[in-house]
């Protein structure tokens, strides 16, 4: 099938698709006598592979580690839990990053008034980091 058949039934769009070629997550697909892209139904199920990683946040380098292991039938669910685990830290490290952005700016805009008058502590705030 061409790419925008792929791109449809994979819900991952021609652009990311070339780009996923280009890098090395799904092989080149053959070309046709009239120059398009030939997609078989084994690069759709690698794409939408892929297309989950990327929803559950993981990085290339990690959908690459995690392809692997699935085409890996000798493989150890050990090694694809580790992946998950990590990613799972480093999504909780970030979650708490955002927290206390949150944090900061409520508290800055508790302590602005929010009327008429130019004095601000989000402005004050912001001109002295």
């Amino acid at each position: 099938m061409k790419i925008g058949e792929a791109s449809s039934a994979s819900g991952v769009s021609q652009r990311m698709i070339r780009h996923y070629e280009k890098i090395g997550l799904i092989g080149a697909a053959p070309r046709r006598q009239s120059g398009y892209r030939d997609y078989s139904d084994a690069d759709l199920h690698r794409l939408r592979f892929i297309a989950n990683a990327r929803d559950l946040g993981f990085p290339i380098e990690d959908i690459r580690s995690l392809l692997s292991l699935w085409s890996d039938g000798a493989r150890e669910s050990a090694d694809v839990k580790h992946i998950a685990l990590t990613r799972a830290a480093e999504l909780h490290r970030k979650a708490l990053g955002l927290e206390a952005l949150r944090r900061s700016l409520l508290d800055l805009a508790e302590r602005c008034n929010g009327d008429e008058r130019p004095d601000c502590p989000i402005i004050d705030a912001l001109q002295t980091k």
